[in-house]
């Protein structure tokens, strides 16, 4: 896999408040930092930056908000919120 982080990459958070949950990547800041949301507790408006260090980066890719990102420049909440839905539920968490 590659050890990059992606716009629209799931990450599971292994430090901070928000350890062990799930979220997508919707910025890249630099080669150490990137800025993630899930869409309930981290609004895409305000979204968290987090070390790369401190993040689990999953092998799956939203392709649903990528593209929305690529297109517009932004994604909704409700996106985020169903698509890490659906991926938790998928990987059984």
């Amino acid at each position: 896999m590659d050890a990059r982080p992606q716009i629209g990459q799931f990450v599971k958070v292994l430090r901070g408040k928000d350890e062990e949950s799930f979220a997508v990547i919707v910025a890249i800041v630099d080669d150490r930092f990137v800025m993630i949301a899930d869409g309930n507790k981290r609004r895409f408006d305000q979204p968290k930056k987090k070390n790369v260090l401190h993040l689990e980066l999953q092998p799956a890719i939203s392709q649903e908000v990528s593209s929305s990102l690529l297109e517009t420049g932004r994604v909704t909440n409700a996106k985020l919120r169903y698509v890490i839905q659906k991926f938790a539920y998928a990987k059984g968490e």
